[in-house]
């Protein structure tokens, strides 16, 4: 296969977020802005993603009041500094194949202006000039000075701790150009 371009169909897209704390857990999706790839000779893969920080949805709340709140305080600096930051990156840095679809995958997330290396598998499935992959990041949010209520910051939280780690549930779409 000779090299191929894909670039991220953000509307068959989708990235899934959740949050755990003390108490629960709150879950939501997040948009995805832009993103393209590069397949070369179906073994090595490159490419980024663009993540809209703006476009934070929260689903497990059903109170339009309590749900605007909500995700105003995630935009605000507490969390994501949405207007300062509006984008956060995934790119991945290197690739090597594993068993069938299956690609372990090393990249920089860059949240808040901040990057970090990220160790994570990524399934493909490519299907004719279309390719989907799959996969999920665990994020420390405290590497990206996310500190709101977080224990390594804080002491005496009880019930109102919230874990540093969020999961990040990707699925992108994209098609060859």
């Amino acid at each position: 296969m000779d090299t191929k371009n894909f670039k991220v169909n953000t509307l068959n897209s989708t990235i899934d977020w959740t949050g755990r704390k003390v108490i629960g857990a709150h879950n939501g999706t997040i948009g995805i802005k832009d993103g393209n790839f590069i397949f070369e000779e179906g073994k090595s893969i490159s490419g980024k993603f663009v993540i809209d920080t703006r476009s934070i949805k929260i689903l497990d709340i059903e109170d339009p009041e309590t749900n605007a709140q909500f995700a105003s305080h995630l935009a605000s600096d507490d969390f994501f500094s949405s207007e300062k930051f509006p984008e956060a990156y995934f790119e991945i840095t290197h690739a090597e194949p594993g068993d069938e679809n299956l690609y372990y995958v090393k990249g920089d997330l860059t949240i808040k202006g901040i990057t970090h290396s990220v160790d994570t598998g990524l399934q493909i499935v490519k299907t004719g000039n279309r390719a989907v992959l799959d996969t999920k990041i665990v994020v420390d949010r405290t590497k990206f000075n996310i500190q709101f209520r977080s224990s390594n910051f804080f002491t005496h939280l009880g019930d109102t701790l919230i874990y540093n780690n969020f999961d990040l549930n990707i699925h992108l779409v994209a098609d060859a150009y």
